[in-house]
């Protein structure tokens, strides 16, 4: 192994910002600042990349409680995001999925399956989950990187431990992704997503893009 190569495994330990490659970046920032009130993790950038269907990604928003959930799915559809899954309760919870305008698919979601108080507007962690074709490829090249595995099903599901970055990073299968986002697993060109973290570039088996953290930029 190169010094190239020691230098990239050492690198990635975690996800530092995720860019979401819009059309308009003005109209994509008024809707996330309204819809979620997200901060620097999340950045934006324009691009005319062709992409149809599904984007191969979603983005988790998980919470306290319900009458979070609520609340920002109910600011996001008001900002103009489409339903793809009303909330509603579950085994596992209670949450719902929107498209925002610009094409992404969010999931707002708790563990919780009753409110415990007043509703607010925090978010505890934002989740990257991309759609991959072969689990097992795909987390070795992330171990490979050097992330290391926090939860693991079978081929289906692998979740890296978080590192100090501020977004947490999870394989899902990508027909399995798409079913609980309430979308087709159909989708061809750009993935529209630049992930920030460690060292850069690269490209992931799936074709998601890394590149070197940078600072967030100035408000």
């Amino acid at each position: 192994m190169d010094m190239a190569s020691t230098e990239a495994v050492i690198s990635v330990t975690s996800v530092d910002s995720v860019t979401l490659e819009v059309a308009d970046p003005t109209a994509a920032q008024h809707f996330y600042a309204t819809a979620f009130g997200l901060g620097p993790q999340l950045r934006l950038r324009a691009s005319e990349a062709p992409s149809v269907g599904f984007h191969g990604f979603t983005l988790s928003l998980t919470v306290s409680q319900p009458g979070t959930v609520d609340s920002l799915i109910d600011s996001a559809l008001e900002a103009g995001a489409t339903s793809l899954k009303p909330a509603a309760r579950s085994f596992w919870g209670y949450g719902g999925v929107v498209r925002a305008p610009d094409g992404t698919v969010w999931k707002v979601a708790t563990s919780a399956k009753k409110d415990t108080g007043p509703a607010t507007r925090e978010i505890d962690d934002l989740v990257l989950l991309l759609g991959v074709e072969d689990i097992v490829a795909s987390r070795r090249f992330y171990v490979g990187r050097g992330l290391t595995v926090a939860k693991s099903f079978s081929r289906t599901y692998v979740e890296f431990a978080a590192g100090p970055g501020p977004v947490k990073l999870a394989l899902y299968r990508r027909r399995a992704l798409a079913k609980d986002a309430g979308v087709s697993p159909d989708g061809t060109g750009s993935h529209r997503i630049v992930i920030g973290g460690g060292a850069g570039p690269f490209t992931d088996p799936d074709g998601f893009a890394w590149e070197a953290a940078s600072p967030a930029p100035a408000s």
